[in-house]
């Protein structure tokens, strides 16, 4: 799968912002928002206040100061500390939104601010992949009820489409610092956009495109349940509307076709192309087969093809027998 997506970019956002001289005037909250975004915990949100708000299931009754908090908790997607950064800061943004407690102003503005951070430097490895994560949560806030106009969910649309498709850290769970895991937090944005209504099936077909390019990376064998995320994008892609059942088998034969047929069980590239590609595959058949979906019955015809089609045997040491693997 190429990595060219059919659509025109959208200009990036660049904001630039020179220290400010010290003044005696007050501070506008954007003003606030714009000097602490980098501050983890934000202003007067010490880690013992942080707990506690957890421990309330973040709870924050001014409305106010509910909409600074989450827009200041932001920073601590980048922390190297697993429980503040997926347990404190992304759980609170998950809760704030998926309960409706935030207003279309924060929620524009946690969208500009993470998508700034997908690009951003990240030595740890570990703010790009939870900001997509967070901007899950804004997309299906959008899908739900829309608030994003059409040119913000298409910049949306294609800065995660770059991002994902040019993911090259594949690491997932370490013990101790928690989990990065790039590729299934991209898949799950790609989902979320995937199922929004007002993204038509151009824009589908873009997701599925992208999705492609990170089903099997060269060299990396997917080992923290990558393939069922990927598969989970495709699988409600289908349900869309956006390719009929040629272009579904079309695709599936494209990406169960490997670059080199003589090298998948001769090299360690080849079989974690093998791995990676099987892997996707069952999980998606598997959700088609068992799912409660009738909408993505569209692709069991590519997807069992494809599965026959895949190099599925394997010579047993000290034996001519080529046996049959399922």
């Amino acid at each position: 799968m190429g990595r060219r997506i059919a659509c025109a970019a959208a200009t990036a956002l660049a904001a630039c912002t020179s220290a400010p001289r010290y003044t005696h005037t007050s501070l506008s909250e954007d003003d606030i928002t714009r000097l602490t975004r980098n501050a983890c915990p934000p202003l007067g949100w010490g880690r013992a206040r942080l707990d506690a708000l957890k421990a309330d299931g973040f709870e924050i009754v001014d409305a106010q100061e509910r909409q600074t908090f989450a827009k200041g908790i932001t920073a601590c997607l980048g922390s190297p500390d697993p429980a503040l950064r997926d347990g404190i800061a992304y759980e609170a943004l998950v809760t704030l939104l998926r309960e409706r407690q935030l207003d279309a102003y924060t929620m524009r503005a946690l969208l500009v601010d993470l998508t700034a951070r997908l690009t951003s430097p990240d030595p740890l490895g570990v703010e790009q992949p939870f900001a997509a994560l967070a901007l899950s949560e804004v997309a299906r806030a959008d899908g739900l009820e829309a608030f994003l106009t059409n040119a913000e969910r298409m910049k949306l649309l294609v800065d995660a489409q770059q991002w994902f498709i040019n993911i090259s850290d594949y690491r997932g769970f370490r013990d101790g610092e928690g989990w990065r895991h790039a590729v299934a937090h991209g898949s799950d944005l790609l989902m979320q956009l995937a199922l929004n209504p007002k993204i038509d099936g151009e824009g589908v077909r873009l997701i599925v495109a992208a999705i492609g390019v990170q089903v099997a990376p060269e060299g990396h064998a997917y080992i923290h349940g990558e393939s069922e995320r990927l598969a989970r994008a495709i699988l409600f892609a289908s349900h869309r509307g956006a390719m009929d059942e040629a272009g579904w088998t079309a695709w599936l034969e494209a990406v169960a076709t490997p670059k080199d047929a003589e090298t998948v069980y001769a090299s360690e590239a080849g079989l974690a192309w093998r791995h990676n590609t099987l892997s996707f595959l069952r999980a998606l058949y598997i959700e088609v087969v068992v799912g409660p979906y009738p909408e993505d019955d569209v692709l069991r015809p590519g997807l069992e093809a494809a599965l026959e089609a895949m190099p599925l045997r394997q010579r047993h040491r000290g034996s001519g027998v080529l046996p049959r693997i399922r």
